[in-house]
């Protein structure tokens, strides 16, 4: 069944944010901003490993980098569209929306902030971009099911600092990963290998900014990134067109 992985993630981190909410007001404040420095610098690692994982490679024995030129044109122009899109806006707008909706006593202070960091940080990620793949292309659950295990510790964490707004991520997680699934019956073509990394390798970047705005604040609009993630499929397609492309 395509999409299963997408549902198993989906419910871990519903499930595990539910638990950090139930643990949230047994934690002083001093305990909650420690944990929170803690994830921030978790998502650094984790990002910084599956960026340099894809760009540096050894080649005669030397280490050297790929996909260069590649890494900074999908950031520029993915910069480009979300700033145009303004993106990070929409989505704390929808939060705001969302927290509208809500009991003011359930949604809390940090609502909108908890959707936004939750939504980025469990889509973005080089897990998000291969599993759904590949339980789309191959009907291969096992990295998302492995991603539902880390997700659903990480809502924990977040939904004991954050609140009700990471549960409510698990949302456009669905969408999104759900998506992917969808979209690659449709790109099977496409989907080589080295485009399925490049890809991973740009959400890894972004990762890392996720964690960079938890442990200073927001400094990098990292949801008017997002569409940077992309950008390496519009470069396969042109590559395929013009062979001469040093992309």
């Amino acid at each position: 069944m395509h999409g299963l992985g997408t549902i198993v993630n989906t419910l871990t981190i519903i499930f595990g944010a539910t638990v950090g909410i139930l643990i949230k007001g047994g934690l002083a404040k001093r305990f909650e901003e420690t944990i929170f420095s803690a994830i921030g610098l978790a998502v650094m690692f984790i990002g910084l490993g599956g960026a340099l994982s894809g760009f540096l490679v050894f080649e005669n024995g030397a280490l050297s980098t790929q996909y260069t030129m590649m890494m900074v044109l999908s950031l520029v122009l993915g910069a480009v569209v979300g700033e145009s899109l303004n993106i990070e806006r929409r989505l704390d707008r929808l939060g705001d929306w969302i927290k509208g909706k809500m009991p003011k006593k359930l949604a809390g202070n940090t609502f909108t902030d908890g959707f936004v960091t939750a939504s980025m940080l469990f889509c973005v990620g080089a897990m998000a971009i291969v599993g759904s793949l590949e339980d789309g292309l191959n009907g291969n659950f096992s990295i998302l099911f492995a991603k539902s295990v880390l997700d659903g510790i990480t809502s924990v964490l977040l939904a004991s600092s954050l609140g009700i707004g990471v549960a409510v991520s698990a949302a456009p997680v669905l969408i999104y990963q759900g998506g992917i699934t969808l979209l690659s019956q449709v790109l099977r073509p496409l989907l080589s290998d080295t485009l399925i990394s490049q890809m991973s390798c740009v959400g890894s970047i972004l990762i890392v900014a996720i964690g960079v705005n938890m442990l200073f604040g927001k400094k990098i609009k990292v949801g008017n990134l997002l569409p940077a993630i992309f950008f390496p499929i519009i470069f396969a397609l042109l590559k395929s067109i013009f062979p001469a492309l040093p992309i």
